[in-house]
């Protein structure tokens, strides 16, 4: 049911100390008197402005700013943190004060205008134990079953057989019982029923699901009653009232079933008017219709009594074995002598031909002769039994007492036209019990009336356990006296036929069997008032909550908060119940929606049980997990009893809105317990992680990912969380990271406002996974503390996924290119696997499709194969599908490249790899003049570098010690033979080549003046000329090769182990990338991570 809060304030008098009797006032409070005129404003903005954010957020009654009562010196130390932290009498005071109340049940809610300010003036009922639930259980529990169907059950299934469905329906609904009291009494339950209960205990999803579930049970039990209403009405009250007449024996169903339809929609209508014009004549006649039940039932244990000293002159008429329906004769008898003549009866009629003796009949009715049994023959006559044991048949079977003598005819083939008594429906025992559990729901009124309440932790236990007891004695009971006193052809005539079209029941209560029609009439036009009620109600609450977008339209109504459109989608769904026409055919329905939701509230109860969560504490004490567990097993296979066709589909419709809301559904934090459930459940798969590590089988990239945010906070690339969406689709672990220069206290908000960004970036790009934003005093530092630290337990990442630092050579300063090598150097030492994307922003987005093209592999170095793996995780994804996978790997010169290609096709092929393979061959061959001029600019541009960061006295220094160096290098090459180096480097020279070299020297001399050095080919680190001979090289043969490719995986070098080296290793880097447009550089992390083994 909605929720709404009211807050009632004591007053302290001079004459009355008495604060319960100043509260209890029936005087009118206005909340802006209490919340302030801001607050009342916010309320009225709409009907349910604030009522969750507010409520839900904090664990009390939001307060006010109450620093203005704290003038005294004694709280000075505190003063501050007023507005935070409140005086403990403060919360206190407004904890006392605190209440709550249906929303929109009350009629006496009113609209006052004051200063042309709207204020809300509510006035509180209190209500006890009896009053307040156990007279709402008792009158929802008590109803059509038990008039209309009850005794048919009990002769249709036996005496054990109902005291078995009785049974296990009663036990289910006393331990959902117990368990909705340790929920109820765990804390303050605003009006919500079974619906709040549920959503804050296992979550908005559960809660959505069981919610609309419950709405539908509700929903379809007030057409069951309105069913019920008609049935009685049709067949005991005004049988000739029918608009439909049937032409034959056979159409005799479905004229009835017409019927049904015409006057339940009819009924319905004018029940939906009377619910829309005013709740408060519901409620009014809510007492008289539980007047008329307890009346019924009073009749029907004074008839048994009743029987003991006289039995009830009601009589069945047996031809054979086999009941009549004797609603056309009087007389049960062939012939009778009127006037001393031998006459025939009205009887003879309906089997016979003509009125005269001679005529030709029933072939059965001349082989069999009329008796007479009494309908009731007592409670000691010793009828129990023959009514022991049950009595299944098909439809359209003979009702016949068993014991009783006939002879059987050969030709049947007419019966259906005779006034038997018959089977309507195929009889089993589950069908029985899907038909009677609706007669033992309805535990959940009084916690649907918690708002209502003096003490609903107290009463809510007490009262729904009492009136579950007192109608499961009820229910037992009756089905002891109906087997004991009522004849068993007569228990199985469902409709009375062969009691002169009176209710079974009926015939055995006292004084007449009019109480029980008037009594189950009235009974059920208000269990159907109360279902149209109660239902919107419960749709407007859950479409209040907001986790079921498309329901939102229902949480509007009148200005009264009267549920108007959640009223019309309720006539809309009660009216397919009655289309259905037959209350047999609905009852199993309900039950299925209402098992469903007394299931949730065992597991509800079980869950935060086990969960032992600091919240979960109950004043109701007598509840163990066991009970909830047994409970939740009991109405599960109940369903599957009942039906499992329809369990199917119950528990389908509840999946599907679990999933609608998880995916569409409003982002809830209800403290519920499978969030509790989950964080355990993740606390001891993480133990479990860390007890071995992962085997290679297993392995996966768990990606850390770096990601920069710009100077508005926002995510510089987001396609590098679409690459890591296409890389992990949604599988293993995936924390986005960034790092904000500064300090936490000066930049916490920055950092908040960019986690908030990220997340939304990674919403948009479809990332599945965690963000972080850290805050330290340099970038590098904070790059260093998530390498090491991001992650928890077995949950840590092994791979780094970064872009590569694009404008690093156009930055005045060297931190870019440091903190690449240094972030490059620290994933080396903590053995995990670095992912480098050059130009990320020209990869392609989540939406985009690759028509065709390669993933293009060059394996120059094996690193635990991870450039084999990347590919295939790629290309699972839609935007790689179509791509093809090639492996190239490079031959040198002692190499056999034939065998390479076939050892390579031989090991994809046990990785049950698809992909193109190629050796490519590269000769030792002299390093070009281009390599030197790539070297010298390399050497130059850091020695330009490295001068400007320094001051005067130190460039001198620095430009001695570089021309001491040179000139030393240079004694020594000449020193040497002219025909080798120590590196076996040979210099091939061309006159052009010549040409260019002097004139890029004469351009250079301006630079080299101000080193004061000579800086020639001869002098350049020859380390350095073949390193960039290898990536000059290889650029060439990958440009060659992967020029038009859509990705070109490459190994990554390592970082010189010697620091001095540093500025040359991002040159070779941007050398062998160059000319290619996306480049995922790959670097592994020292693991196996694929294998041929299974």
């Amino acid at each position: 049911m909605p929720t709404n809060f009211t807050v009632v304030p004591v007053e302290d008098t001079e004459g009355d100390s008495n604060g319960a009797a100043a509260a209890g006032d029936s005087k009118p409070i206005s909340l802006g008197n209490i919340f302030g005129k801001e607050d009342d404003e916010d309320n009225l903005e709409g009907p349910h402005s604030g009522d969750d954010s507010q409520r839900e957020s904090s664990p009390f009654i939001s307060s006010d700013d109450d620093r203005d009562q704290y003038d005294g010196k004694n709280m000075a130390l505190f003063e501050e943190e007023m507005d935070r932290n409140p005086m403990v009498s403060s919360l206190l005071s407004k904890l006392a004060n605190y209440t709550n109340l249906t929303q929109g049940v009350r009629e006496h809610e009113e609209d006052e205008y004051e200063d042309g300010v709207r204020r809300v003036t509510v006035m509180v009922n209190q209500m006890g134990t009896f009053i307040g639930v156990y007279l709402p259980c008792m009158q929802n529990i008590l109803g059509v079953i038990l008039f209309l169907r009850l005794t048919w059950i009990v002769g249709t299934a036996g005496i054990l057989g109902s005291f078995a469905i009785v049974s296990m329906c009663c036990i289910c609904t006393l331990l959902t019982a117990i368990s909705m009291s340790a929920i109820a009494t765990n804390g303050v339950v605003p009006a919500g029923g079974a619906y709040y209960m549920i959503s804050r205990s296992l979550g908005p999803e559960f809660g959505g699901a069981v919610g609309l579930c419950f709405y539908l049970g509700t929903t379809f039990a007030g057409s069951m009653y309105i069913l019920g209403t008609i049935e009685i009405l049709l067949t005991y009250i005004v049988p000739t009232a029918t608009l439909f007449e049937a032409q034959s024996k056979e159409s005799e169903g479905v004229a009835m079933l017409n019927n049904m339809r015409v006057y339940g929609t009819c009924c319905l209508l004018l029940m939906a008017l009377v619910v829309f014009v005013g709740v408060k004549y519901v409620n009014k006649l809510a007492l008289v219709f539980l007047a008329c039940v307890v009346l019924s039932i009073m009749a029907t244990y004074a008839g048994v009594i009743r029987t003991v000293i006289e039995p009830p002159e009601f009589n069945v008429c047996l031809l054979g074995n086999r009941s009549l329906k004797n609603e056309k004769f009087e007389t049960c008898a062939k012939t009778e002598i009127v006037k001393n003549n031998t006459v025939t009866t009205k009887l003879w009629a309906l089997f016979c031909d003509s009125d005269y003796p001679n005529a030709t009949c029933d072939e059965y009715f001349n082989l069999n002769n009329l008796t007479e049994i009494q309908a009731v023959p007592g409670l000691l006559s010793g009828v129990i039994k023959d009514n022991l044991w049950g009595d299944y048949g098909p439809a359209h079977m003979v009702i016949e007492k068993k014991k009783q003598f006939s002879v059987p005819a050969q030709d049947m083939s007419d019966d259906i036209n005779k006034p038997y008594v018959f089977n309507d429906i195929a009889t089993y025992f589950t069908l029985l019990v899907g038909i009677y559990f609706p007669s033992v729901t309805g535990i959940m009124a009084g916690s649907n009336r918690s708002g209502d309440l003096r003490d609903a932790q107290r009463s809510i236990p007490i009262g729904t356990i009492m009136a579950i007891l007192t109608t499961s004695f009820i229910y037992i009971s009756f089905v002891v006296m109906f087997g004991a006193c009522i004849e068993g052809v007569v228990l199985r005539d469902k409709f009375g036929d062969s009691v002169k079209k009176n209710p079974v029941i009926g015939v055995l209560a006292w004084p007449s069997p009019s109480v029980i029609v008037i009594g189950s009439f009235f009974s059920c036009c208000g269990a159907g008032l109360q279902s149209l009620t109660g239902a919107p109600r419960l749709l407007q609450a859950i479409a209040r909550d907001g986790i079921i977008p498309f329901l939102e339209i229902f949480g509007h109504g009148k200005a009264n908060g009267e549920p108007t459109w959640a009223l019309l989608l309720t006539v809309g769904i009660c009216e397919i119940g009655i289309l259905i026409a037959s209350v047999d055919a609905v009852a199993p329905i309900l039950s299925m929606f209402f098992l469903m939701c007394y299931l949730f509230v065992n597991l509800a109860c079980a869950v935060q049980t086990l969960l032992r969560t600091p919240n979960w504490r109950p004043r109701f004490k007598f509840y163990h997990w066991t009970l909830s567990f047994l409970g939740m097993s009991l109405c599960l296979s109940l369903m599957f009893i009942s039906s499992w066709y329809y369990a199917l589909v119950a528990m389908t419709i509840a999946g599907c809105i679990y999933k609608y809301i998880e995916y569409r559904g409003a982002v809830k934090e209800w403290g519920d317990g499978i969030r509790g459930l989950s964080l355990n459940a993740a606390r001891y798969a993480l133990i479990r992680l860390e007890e071995a590590p992962p085997h290679t089988k297993n392995w996966r990239p768990q990606l850390l990912v770096l990601c920069k945010l710009n100077s508005d906070l926002m995510v510089k690339h987001p396609r590098l969380l679409s690459f890591t969406t296409q890389l992990k689709a949604g599988k293993g672990l995936t924390i986005v990271c960034s790092v904000l220069e500064g300090t936490y206290m000066t930049r916490g908000n920055d950092a908040k406002t960019g986690e908030q960004n990220l997340k939304a970036a990674m919403a948009a790009e479809r990332t599945k996974g965690f963000s972080h934003v850290v805050v330290a005093s340099n970038l590098r530092d904070g790059f260093s503390l998530l390498i090491q630290s991001a992650g928890l337990g077995g949950m840590k990442h092994n791979a780094v996924l970064m872009a590569w630092p694009a404008g690093w050579t156009e930055a005045r300063d060297s931190s870019a290119r440091r903190n690449f090598i240094e972030t490059v150097r620290e994933t080396t030492e903590a053995h995990q696997a670095l992912l480098v994307a050059k130009n990320i922003d020209h990869f392609p987005g989540n939406q985009e499709r690759l028509k065709e093209g390669t993933i293009d592999v060059w394996w120059i170095v094996h690193d635990g194969g991870m450039l084999m793996l990347l590919p295939f995780l790629i290309s699972q994804h839609k935007v790689w599908r179509k791509c093809k996978m090639r492996i190239f790997t490079v031959a040198q010169m002692d190499d056999n490249s034939i065998q390479m290609k076939k050892d390579l096709q031989m090991f994809l092929y046990h990785l049950r790899l698809d992909a193109v393979v190629e050796v490519v061959e590269m000769h030792d061959s002299d390093i070009s003049a281009f390599t030197y001029e790539k070297t010298l600019v390399m050497e130059q541009r850091s020695q330009m570098l490295k001068q400007m960061q320094l001051s005067r006295t130190e460039r001198e220094r620095e430009a001695q010690l570089i021309h001491d160096r040179n000139t030393a290098s240079h004694s020594t090459m000449n020193d040497k033979a002219s025909g080798a180096t120590p590196d076996r480097v040979h210099m091939t020279w061309t006159k052009d080549k010549l040409v260019n070299e002097r004139n890029k020297h004469r351009e250079g001399m301006g630079v080299k003046d101000m080193f004061n050095m000579r800086p020639e080919w001869e002098n350049l680190n020859q380390t350095n000329v073949r390193r960039m001979h290898t990536a000059v090289k290889l650029n060439e043969v990958v440009v060659k090769k992967s020029k038009n490719s859509q990705l070109v995986l490459l190994n990554m070098p390592g970082p010189p182990q010697n620091k001095k080296g540093d500025e040359n290793y991002m040159e070779f880097l941007e050398v062998l990338m160059e000319g290619l447009d996306r480049v995922l550089l790959v670097r592994g992390g020292g693991m196996e991570v694929i294998t041929i083994y299974s």
